[in-house]
């Protein structure tokens, strides 16, 4: 089945062809973050000046509430057989859904420059070490080149090829890294103090939130893209055993989070000037026993691979779904090579630490506040959706139960927008970026409280406000809110 080329685009998946099992999207979804580039962001407690117990309940907290909050998205695609962007149709309308296909965009340039600078600096370092190999530019370009190419090459193959990947890189890369943190047992001194706050100290409060959103940033990317996986499921999949396996993914990424924070406490102690330019990668390489060099170039290859293809083949689908002349294949492509430039750019041009935080930033407040938009909707709705009136706009169609107003949900969009600009005003990253109410809670950032708790009020409230069509709900009708007896209108050819 690996060998096969993947036809399909987000048209739903026939039931016959859903053949995934629990396992395989526990796979997918554990190996997309089971790398390199995870390490890195376990990394920036310490930037940021925690101490290691500090970091490590930072991490904690973040990945276990990032996967709370994440795995309702995995319910979609069992239930209507596409991703996630296009599942949105039902809440933010046919043609709103591109929201979700933009988010996505966002979160798979992030993930996957990340991907490819970890793991191309590691294999540079790697190869320095072992062969006696320059590190200039050259070499680190050529090495992001190839990762980044291999990426594409994968995504473009499609669903089981990738699946074939993550299969092999996510029990290879948790060994790799179980072997790493052996080889650095005898350096690791868990009493690191960082710059020494205190618990609960006015400096405090500001450092481990941002560690805190910055680790929980990674569960919450994976939200446009659970149904790129869960749609291969079938259509009886038990929701709350979906749920649960979406959680236990994430929590697995425990591991490399562990590991980045571990060796990043190292890397403060014996080479302060990596730390001083956030430069992990090169730092690891500094500190790293010599017999480390192999598993490192190891580890650098199938992390790259496993993140890279699980952030990359989502956003192909995506735009398949917003251009719809475009063939999965062909947008994979095209979305592929235009991040390929700007990992360049990023790596050579730009802060690399910079355009990780501000991506990661704008990834919570703009991604949640979708999410809880679609999670609210779910339960209104009481889970009844119709699946082939989402297909509208792909089809060149206009009309049907989810073209609402021109096919734009003004209920949703409302939500998304006021909560997403809400909480972006509200980010407070010292040093990296701070918006214009940043300083509401003093120093403290609320922006995922805002993302979190205002589409939740906002997009009920504005179905009580506006009712939507009865023909958008089940048999049973939808819970909490009215409902209008606006006719909908019929299913045309666009004009």
């Amino acid at each position: 089945m690996a060998t096969e080329f993947e036809v399909h685009g987000i048209e739903p998946i026939p039931d016959a062809e859903r053949t995934a099992t629990l396992l395989d999207f526990l796979r997918v979804e554990w190996g997309g973050a089971n790398s390199l580039a995870t390490a890195v962001l376990g990394a920036f407690p310490v930037i940021f000046g925690l101490s290691f117990y500090q970091g490590l309940a930072a991490i904690v907290l973040g990945v276990t509430v990032g996967a709370l909050i994440l795995a309702p998205m995995a319910i979609f695609g069992p239930l209507t057989g596409t991703n996630n962007a296009v599942s949105s149709s039902a809440h933010f309308g046919v043609v709103g859904r591109i929201v979700g296909s933009f988010l996505s965009l966002l979160t798979a340039i992030a993930f996957y420059s990340i991907s490819v600078w970890s793991s191309g600096d590691a294999a540079v370092g790697a190869a320095r070490r072992l062969f006696g190999w320059t590190t200039d530019d050259r070499a680190f370009a050529t090495a992001y080149g190839l990762f980044a190419l291999a990426v594409l090459g994968v995504s473009i193959y499609g669903f089981r090829l990738m699946l074939l990947v993550n299969k092999v890189a996510v029990v290879s890369a948790s060994l790799l890294f179980v072997l790493g943190l052996w080889a650095f047992r005898h350096d690791f001194d868990p009493t690191f103090a960082g710059s020494g706050f205190a618990w609960g100290s006015a400096p405090f409060w500001p450092a481990f939130v941002s560690a805190t959103l910055v680790v929980l940033a990674n569960p919450i990317s994976f939200g446009a893209f659970l149904g790129d996986w869960s749609r291969y499921l079938p259509r009886s999949t038990p929701t709350g055993r979906l749920m649960a396996v979406s959680v236990l993914a994430q929590l697995l990424t425990l591991l490399p989070f562990f590991f980045g924070l571990a060796t990043t406490c190292i890397i403060a102690r014996r080479a302060p000037d990596f730390l001083l330019q956030a430069d992990y990668t090169g730092g690891l390489i500094s500190i790293a026993p010599a017999g480390f060099s192999v598993p490192l170039l190891a580890l650098a290859t199938l992390s790259g691979m496993s993140t890279g293809t699980t952030s990359l083949y989502g956003t192909g689908l995506d735009f398949s779904s917003v251009f719809p002349r475009l063939t999965r294949a062909q947008a994979t492509a095209l979305i592929g090579a235009a991040a390929i430039v700007l990992i360049f750019v990023g790596r050579f041009v730009f802060n690399v630490v910079d355009a990780i935080t501000t991506f990661v930033s704008l990834i919570v407040v703009t991604t949640t506040p979708w999410m809880v938009v679609m999670i609210v909707g779910f339960f209104i709705r009481r889970g009844h959706y119709l699946p082939e009136a989402m297909q509208v706009f792909n089809r060149g169609q206009e009309g049907g139960p989810y073209w609402f107003r021109g096919g734009w949900n003004g209920q949703g969009m409302g939500a998304w927008l006021i909560s997403a600009a809400v909480a972006l005003t509200t980010v407070n990253m010292p040093g990296h970026f701070v918006g214009w109410l940043g300083h509401l809670a003093g120093d403290v950032d609320v922006s995922l409280l805002a993302a979190l708790v205002l589409p939740a009020l906002l997009y009920p409230l504005f179905l009580v406000l506006w009712p939507e069509p009865r023909g958008v709900y089940g048999p049973r009708g939808p819970r909490l809110v009215r409902v209008s007896e606006q006719p909908l209108s019929p299913v045309r050819p666009r004009t």
